[in-house]
């Protein structure tokens, strides 16, 4: 790809998402938009109740355009669609949650349906139709790579719902989820042109520029929060990069952020379960730390350094 063509359109995508906040806060305010703040979370949320949601179009509109307009490839398209699909799901519970006042929005199960039909007919297409895949999958570290034949299906099912609903969850503090996504597309993109993907690249380059063109209104103290809209395009665009890179396994690595945010949860819920006591002061752990005296701004500090430092890792293991 034309590395002018790959630099004009991440300056074009980051000008969309920095024009696109002064134009969509606005509308959400106005629309009453604004996010409902649960009471089980930190009682200092409070004070963001009414901070209009559904922000994520900042960041989805103009990755959706740049792709579409400047990397015209069954691979970037498949990226692209699949996190818009996920998104769909995202607004949806968005809409139920300010719209129809239902503060849990979608039941689990909903969710879960929705994102495994969307996930099934991904693999499907980019595996039986498109053949942007096989069932050969790296193994970091290692590298090598491991046929998983009939068993590839429910893994990366396994990778892209688990994937997704880890980002969605890491979505708890101003700017966590969107810093900590800004640095893992920086390495997808670095990786891929390693690979030779360079379409895959280009995406992670516009979607790094939209991010940060986000970051503008998100970050602490929040104009505007993404919303499920947001999160879970978010997770649909990380998991779907590393599937169609045939490294799924290398999110453990540097999505450690995501896993670890997902395991407080899990470890929280089987801890109070058994024993009747909690690990953590408040789960996902970013709630922890709050607890604990962290400012916002430190959380997101700390985690966006620490997956600089585990994609570091991850691209030694992967090269």
């Amino acid at each position: 790809m034309n590395n002018d063509i790959l630099i004009i359109s991440a300056v074009i995508s980051f000008v969309i998402a920095a024009v696109c906040g002064p134009i969509l806060i606005p509308v959400l305010h106005r629309l009453k938009f604004g996010q409902e703040i649960r009471e089980i979370g930190p009682s200092w949320h409070q004070k963001k109740s009414g901070t209009p949601t559904m922000g994520g179009f900042i960041f989805i509109i103009p990755i959706l355009v740049c792709t579409l307009a400047f990397i015209r490839t069954s691979t970037a398209t498949a990226l692209v669609l699949f996190a818009l699909s996920f998104g769909v799901v995202g607004f949806i519970d968005d809409y139920i949650k300010v719209v129809k006042k239902r503060n849990l929005g979608l039941t689990e199960k909903q969710k879960f349906l929705m994102q495994l039909l969307f996930s099934v007919l991904f693999i499907c297409i980019s595996l039986y139709w498109l053949e942007l895949i096989d069932t050969k999958i790296f193994i970091p570290f290692a590298k090598t790579e491991i046929d998983f034949s009939w068993f590839y299906i429910p893994l990366a099912l396994f990778v892209l719902i688990g994937t997704t609903n880890s980002v969605n969850l890491t979505d708890g503090v101003d700017g966590l989820a969107a810093s900590v996504t800004v640095v893992v597309a920086v390495f997808f993109a670095i990786y891929a042109f390693g690979c030779q993907m360079y379409d895959i690249a280009a995406v992670n380059i516009i979607s790094a520029a939209s991010l940060a063109g986000f970051l503008i209104f998100n970050r602490h103290p929040a104009k505007v929060f993404m919303g499920d809209t947001g999160s879970l395009f978010l997770g649909g665009l990380v998991c779907s990069n590393a599937l169609l890179m045939k490294n799924p396994l290398i999110l453990i690595v540097a999505g450690g952020v995501y896993v670890i945010e997902t395991l407080s949860v899990i470890l929280q819920v089987a801890s109070f379960k058994m024993t009747g006591k909690r690990i953590f002061k408040m789960s996902p752990i970013h709630h922890h730390f709050e607890m604990c005296g962290w400012s916002e701004v430190k959380i997101v500090t700390v985690a966006s350094l620490v997956t600089m430092a585990l994609c570091v890792v991850s691209y030694f293991a992967s090269i």
